[in-house]
């Protein structure tokens, strides 16, 4: 097979006859019309071929789906076909912005003088001696920059070639950058487009007023100003032009008369040279070609022979279908010889899109066959849908290639399957013949059992003997039920192998003949040692959690006990030094460990109260034991005349040094004089207390002192305030405002407006307060003193 152009051939010289030139004229008219005709049928059937395999739509349906977009859009069928192809879209240049060049200058090039009449002549010879050497249209286009000389003043040169389906390719282009070059290359048919018009009408078209040139075409370059001045004139070949040369120039102005004839003479010197080199070998015709269409009609399976289709630029851009077997079938149903003569991305749209269309290239350039991954392809066998799987192959053959679509044998995908679920379920097959004691194992069987295949299988009589002996009788009794009366037999057994016991599995069943005798069993063997060993895990992890569950238990229940005879609740409220206080303790409900919460209120010796609240770090017998601790420590330096700040420097200390503490622990000290209602506290590393007055709440300001338990030589603060009768004063730990994803000054504000809503001076008023704010599951211990100032009473002294 040879290669041939995508692009239509292009006249040569004139008749020679003038009286048959209206006889000519007609002819390439007709030539014309048939070429467009062609070309929009191309794009037609190849924007219906993929929308049909899109929608799966009918090609009656593809072709009025197209009709009726095209309509609804205002566009022509056939850009309608470019944009359902996805090409139009890519292929239209973005419109270059007019913004000048850095600086607000356009550059300019110097003028060059006009040559004479004479330096022409000679420039033009010199011009025809290199276009000799010329062997591409891009070297044209260098040729033709090198040899524009200092009269034509062109900085770059463009050569479009008008393609088969509609719009114009860039087949050569120097003086301007690959990537400006690349995303010039394709241009649709649409309107606006100097090089086309230059095409349409055979006539130049001279671009020499950039302001005009903006508002009338689409122009090339970034931005537009860099060439203000452009000519595009075509390339007539007989009553045809089917390529455009542009040359570009760096500064404005017109193009001089002497120049444009300059131009044209030069475009009339590469019309030959063109035609030289668009000449493409004609595809194989005749007895050999007839001869591989009949035996490829023969042939099984499917294949096609293709042909490459290069633009004119050389780039592949499609292929001719030469010859097809019966089994190769098209996205719309053709099959066989209704694809000969069609092209390939007509019949299969989508391998444009794949790595086949690549393949395909390097071993039309190489000669090295290309074979594809596998890929997936729903197909219809005795009328049932089953996915098939296919690989493509390519070879080339002289200048063409052998493409064919392998289908993977189905018997030897089912095997691939069976060998699959064995490896995947750790099981193998097996069947035994009752009557001619043969047997059959598939090789799972003897790695599940760890036998030696070499060995050949066993008689299923002699089963019994690779399992341990207490399994022995069970597996024993489930054979002999299966091979004396037929009975479906599902029986666990364990063997001992090379890396310990296995238990396994057998499920068999047994065929009978008419008497209902067993002839032959046939069933699996499985390996369910991992799974087994799962659930012998899973059960003894079980156990353990039942047993550390239990000794949390009763760790809490210990801690519980003690918790309750170090810090005994009141039953009713306390009167100390004048007050009126309300304790609540609340464990936690999730877990089952104790916290380290606690609480004093107590009266000193000299008349005044004193009011603790802390939270020892953790859980457990061991933060009830740091509680009792700090609680009875810090009552005892408080009644013996040590400061709040004393107290907690010293507990401090004690936390740091003593081996059974529980770590750390946050606490606030409070002593209240009843003679004055002056209450001085301390805290480390406490929530602030809550002061109700007047119908507002508001938190006290904390004076300085951090967790206890963390540094060496920690600084304590007092504070000061003086209460006032009908005042209201909530000591608490952080179980009461603290919230899963929620920040702690949102629960000091819900502590506010809890207390502010639920504000009643009787007794039993603080449970309402705890309802509102211990919503849902508490995860935290929860310590609250309610201290109360009692109103004054008319009459007292």
């Amino acid at each position: 097979m040879t290669s041939e152009s995508a692009g239509s051939a292009r006249p040569g010289a004139g008749p020679d006859a003038p009286g048959s030139a209206g006889f000519v004229a007609r002819q390439r008219a007709e030539r014309d019309r048939l070429r467009d005709l062609a070309a929009t049928s191309a794009v037609l059937e190849r924007a219906k071929g993929a929308l049909m395999a899109l929608t799966g739509c009918s090609a009656e349906a593809a072709h009025e789906e197209l009709r009726e977009r095209a309509r609804a859009n205002g566009r022509t069928l056939i850009e309608e076909c470019w944009l359902a192809l996805g090409e139009l879209a890519d292929a239209t240049p973005p419109r270059p912005s007019r913004s000048p060049a850095p600086g607000g200058a356009v550059p300019r090039s110097r003028p060059r003088e006009p040559l004479g009449a004479e330096e022409e002549t000679t420039a033009l010879g010199v011009l025809g001696k290199a276009l000799v050497r010329v062997d591409s249209p891009q070297a044209l286009a260098r040729c033709l920059l090198d040899h524009l000389g200092p009269g034509v003043d062109a900085d770059a040169v463009m050569i479009y070639a008008r393609v088969p389906v509609g719009g114009l390719e860039l087949i050569g282009h120097a003086g301007m950058e690959d990537m400006l070059a690349e995303q010039w290359r394709r241009v649709p048919p649409l309107a606006g487009i100097a090089p086309l018009e230059a095409l349409r009408t055979r006539e130049p078209c001279w671009l020499e007023d950039a302001g005009e040139n903006a508002h009338r075409y689409l122009l090339i370059g970034e931005p537009p100003e860099r060439w203000p001045s452009r000519a595009w004139l075509p390339v007539v070949s007989g009553d045809t032009a089917d390529v455009a040369i542009g040359v570009l120039r760096g500064r404005p102005g017109a193009f001089p008369p002497r120049v444009r004839e300059q131009l044209r003479a030069v475009v009339r010197l590469c019309a030959g040279r063109l035609r030289a080199l668009d000449a493409r070998p004609e595809p194989a015709t005749g007895e050999s070609s007839d001869a591989v269409r009949k035996l490829f009609d023969t042939l099984p399976g499917a294949a096609v022979v293709l042909t490459p289709l290069r633009a004119p630029s050389g780039e592949v851009d499609d292929y001719r279908i030469d010859a097809a077997t019966a089994e190769a079938v098209d996205v719309v149903g053709r099959s066989g010889r209704e694809l000969v003569g069609r092209r390939l991305l007509e019949c299969w749209p989508p391998v444009a899109d794949e790595e086949v269309w690549q393949g395909c290239l390097n071993t039309l350039a190489t000669g090295e066959p290309y074979e594809g991954e596998p890929f997936g392809q729903p197909d219809l066998v005795a009328g049932v849908a089953e996915l098939s799987t296919y690989r493509v192959r390519a070879a080339r053959l002289g200048g063409g290639l052998v493409v064919s679509w392998v289908r993977h044998d189905l018997s030897a995908q089912q095997e691939q399957r069976l060998e699959d679920v064995q490896r995947l379920g750790n099981l193998g097959w097996a069947n035994w013949n009752l009557v001619t004691h043969e047997v059959t194992w598939s090789e799972q069987v003897f790695t599940v059992l760890g036998l030696d295949p070499g060995r050949g299988p066993l008689r299923l009589a002699e089963l019994p003997g690779l399992a341990v002996p207490d399994d022995v009788a069970a597996l024993t009794r489930a054979l002999d039920g299966l091979t004396t009366e037929g009975r479906p037999a599902d029986a666990p057994f364990r063997i001992r192998a090379a890396g310990g016991v296995r238990h396994l599995r057998i499920v068999a069943e047994a065929v009978t003949d008419l008497r209902g005798t067993p002839v032959e069993v046939h069933g699996f063997l499985q390996d369910l040692t991992a799974q087994r060993r799962a659930e012998l895990a899973l059960v003894a992890s079980e156990r353990a959690m039942h047993t550390q569950h239990g000794a949390l238990r009763a760790e809490r229940a210990l801690a519980g006990r003690l918790q309750h005879a170090l810090l005994p609740l009141p039953e009713t409220p306390l009167r100390l030094a004048g007050l009126r206080v309300e304790v609540a303790y609340l464990p936690a409900q999730s877990g089952v460990q104790v916290g380290g919460d606690w609480f004093s209120a107590i009266e000193l010796p000299d008349g005044a109260a004193l009011f603790v609240v802390g939270d020892v770090a953790g859980h457990g017998v061991g933060a009830v034991a740091t509680m009792a601790q700090l609680r009875f420590t810090a009552k005892g330096m408080v009644i013996t005349g040590s400061s709040l700040t004393g107290a907690l420097g010293r507990l401090n200390t004690l936390l740091r040094h003593s081996r059974d503490s529980h770590g750390t622990a946050t606490m606030v000290l409070a002593r209240y004089q009843a003679r004055g209602r002056r209450l001085e506290w301390a805290q480390a590393g406490h929530p602030p207390p809550l002061l109700l007055r007047d119908g507002e709440a508001r938190f006290l300001g904390r004076p300085s002192g951090m967790l206890l338990g963390v540094a060496t030589d920690p600084a304590f603060q007092e504070a000061e305030c003086l209460l006032r009768p009908g005042d209201r004063l909530l000591l608490y730990t952080d179980g009461l405002v603290e919230r899963p994803g929620e920040g702690l000054d949102r629960g000091l504000e819900r502590l506010a407006e809890a207390a502010m809503a639920h504000h009643g001076d009787g007794s039993g008023s603080l449970e309402p307060l705890l309802a509102a704010m211990l919503a849902g599951e508490r995860r935290d211990d929860v310590c609250v003193l309610d201290i109360r100032v009692p109103e004054e009473t008319s009459g007292a002294a």
